[in-house]
């Protein structure tokens, strides 16, 4: 089996490669992870991540995720990936891709049954007659392989889109498996344009019980009020309103965000309808995943804390860790925020434990170099400018901003916004350059200043914009500011041009 030069073939273990022709393309989710030198400077490498598992955290959604940090074209993308976890996101295409569906399959002979099953692989259908549909089905969900569900009830419908894997397709599948990817390697697809909006109703999504909003009560209100003297009708919507999407033109996330949680689902939801919106589902991705924010800020010589990657399934990681890092580190969860998942250990003892607990949750883990300041900068970057500056102070008595106590009341630091030109000029550079790595939308940059050193900590997605903290110095400007920019996007949308 013959492929493209730039093609990599990416498997759990080798040993699901056994039915095929050896190929020197082939390597482990490994030592792809482990970022030697050739495969994290090319940003040519095309990726076909063949892992056994993409459920979230898990190797194969860690060489997908990493692919995309380094550049690199990656089959199934992490879009695709939380798409096959919540396919609801995409149930209303498949009222259209059903249509005919009772002809096709009825001549098949299974007209008697209630549920049937197709595997595809790189889009090829088994059966010539659904082909058509295949392929459509694999511009939506682009995955080497998938099963493809189908019941019928008043007539056949599909029931669900799920990956599947190499090692578990049988012998018949295995011939069909290898030449699909075949002619996938010599085809071209396209992803589906979404419409265009044309109004200007703005829709706030905001859960009023959260305990640590990305924007307080306040802060809404006065979104709410600065729309309306620039045109703009900002409504508050919440969860419920989720099928209401397509009544807006724009929306704009004031709700934590996360990649499982329909948080992500209104992004991608609010995109195939058209919306101008923020954040939008790739800043999601990429911010929610300390493990990309390593990767790209390696790749693109930002500073950053000395980092070391842990795997769950190579332990003398951690040795090499404490030697390179030393006492006290910081382990961290991969999607952890507002300081869950952070955890501070003092010996190889606490070291190993911690690991053992941590690596429930995710197959990787961040070792990071312990750097104590009084406070941390964040600087709020939108579409590629500096729009605010802020001093988080650590909490009272304890080394984070944010102090979750067993007790299960969380404590947080002051606050103190600063004007941008009192602000040190390597401490702003430095959060505009990591900020446009991530995309041309708002986000919060956390960096530590250790005297003339300046280091990268995050790139917040969803970055705080409170009333009497991140507004003290510009007051309604900086609801404004972030409210001209969804302006200059619509009409940007309705003159036919993009970004």
């Amino acid at each position: 089996m013959s492929f493209p030069s730039q093609a990599l073939i990416v498997v759990e273990h080798k040993q699901d490669w056994e039915s095929y022709l050896p190929s020197d393309r082939l390597i482990s989710v490994y030592e792809y992870l482990e970022a030697s030198e050739k495969y994290i400077s090319n940003p040519h490498l095309q990726i076909i991540n063949l892992c056994r598992s993409y459920r979230y955290l898990e190797n194969g959604y860690y060489c997908s995720l990493l692919a995309e940090a380094r550049g690199q074209k990656v089959i199934p993308s992490v879009r695709t990936l939380n798409e096959l976890a919540g396919s609801s996101i995409y149930r209303s295409c498949f009222d259209v891709l059903e249509k005919g569906l009772d002809q096709v399959l009825d001549q098949h002979a299974i007209s008697h049954k209630m549920r049937f099953s197709l595997t595809l692989c790189f889009g090829q259908s088994p059966i010539q007659s659904l082909q058509a549909l295949a392929w459509r089905l694999f511009k939506i969900f682009t995955c080497p392989i998938l099963h493809v569900d189908f019941s019928k009830e008043a007539g056949w419908r599909i029931a669900g889109v799920r990956p599947g894997a190499l090692h578990k397709l049988k012998a018949s599948e295995q011939h069909d498996f290898a030449n699909a990817l075949g002619a996938f390697n010599r085809r071209i697809w396209q992803l589906p344009p979404s419409r265009s909006a044309a109004r200007y109703d703005l829709a706030i999504l905001h859960d009023p019980r959260e305990v640590l909003p990305p924007s307080n009560a306040q802060a809404l209100e006065r979104f709410v009020r600065v729309g309306a003297q620039m045109g703009l009708n900002v409504e508050l919507i919440g969860k419920k309103d989720y099928s209401r999407l397509a009544e807006y033109d724009a929306l704009f996330i004031r709700e934590t965000t996360r990649v499982d949680h329909h948080t992500y689902r209104f992004a991608r939801k609010g995109e195939s309808e058209g919306l101008v919106v923020m954040d939008d589902s790739s800043s999601i991705l990429r911010c929610s995943n300390k493990v990309y924010l390593t990767d790209l800020l390696k790749r693109n010589a930002l500073s950053m804390p000395g980092t070391e990657v842990l795997y769950r399934d190579h332990p003398e990681h951690l040795e090499k860790a404490a030697r390179a890092l030393g006492f006290p580190m910081v382990l961290k969860i991969p999607d952890g925020c507002f300081s869950h998942g952070v955890v501070r250990v003092a010996s190889v003892k606490e070291l190993v434990n911690t690991c053992q607990t941590l690596f429930e949750r995710s197959a990787l883990l961040l070792a990071q170099e312990f750097l104590y300041t009084e406070y941390d900068w964040r600087i709020g970057v939108l579409n590629g400018q500096p729009i605010y500056a802020c001093q988080y102070f650590m909490s009272s008595g304890h080394w984070q901003i944010y102090h979750h106590q067993s007790s299960g009341i969380s404590l947080n630091g002051e606050c103190c916004a600063v004007h941008l030109q009192d602000v040190p000029a390597q401490v702003v550079e430095t959060a505009v350059r990591a900020a446009s790595q991530m995309g041309d939308g708002l986000y919060g940059v956390d960096l530590k200043q250790c005297h003339n050193r300046v280091v990268v900590i995050e790139v917040n997605d969803n970055p705080n914009l409170d009333a009497g903290v991140e507004d003290a110095c510009l007051g309604d400007d900086l609801y404004r500011t972030v409210l001209k920019e969804f302006v200059r996007r619509l009409e940007l949308k309705r003159l036919g041009h993009s970004g």
